[in-house]
């Protein structure tokens, strides 16, 4: 084996690039986009989530509506305020990956139904019953129970 002379120069600012423009995908590092933000993003919808104790309290000591296996709990809240909302999953219903799956569908329900929330704090329970329901069967007992707080 014989060694080359290799040249140790930098290659000048101005020179072309070795891959043409067109072929260059946007989303990579090398296209800078600014600093990345520390956290989890600002909520964009139009609900909110509960993070205060004394929300929580309130939430634990109202009435509760019960439609099949969901419970529904809420108390009234700033008319200018967005809704905020809680999920109770229990280790009853099952495992972590299917607590998840089920809070992820209620979830869903909750943004579908965001035209019939007021202003307050909901706590949404969901029993082992809810995970062999199908999402019509599941939205039919929250709509049901939502409606029952429209009521009040």
């Amino acid at each position: 084996m014989s060694e080359t002379n290799v040249s140790t120069k930098q290659p000048q600012a101005g020179q072309t690039a070795r891959v043409p423009s067109s072929d260059v995908d946007p989303g990579w590092t090398g296209h800078h986009q600014g600093s990345a933000t520390e956290g989890p993003p600002a909520p964009v919808g139009l609900i909110w989530r509960v993070d205060r104790r004394d929300t929580f309290e309130a939430l634990r000591d109202a009435r509760r509506r019960r439609q099949g296996p969901l419970t529904l709990s809420w108390v009234p809240g700033d008319p200018g305020a967005p809704p905020r909302v809680a999920y109770t999953v229990g280790r009853r219903v099952g495992s972590a990956v299917v607590r998840n799956r089920l809070r992820r569908r209620l979830r869903m329900l909750i943004r579908e139904s965001a035209p019939m929330l007021r202003p307050g704090a909901y706590l949404i329970g969901a029993g082992p019953a809810a995970v062999p329901l199908s999402y019509d069967d599941l939205r039919r007992a929250l709509v049901i129970a939502l409606s029952y707080i429209e009521g009040q």
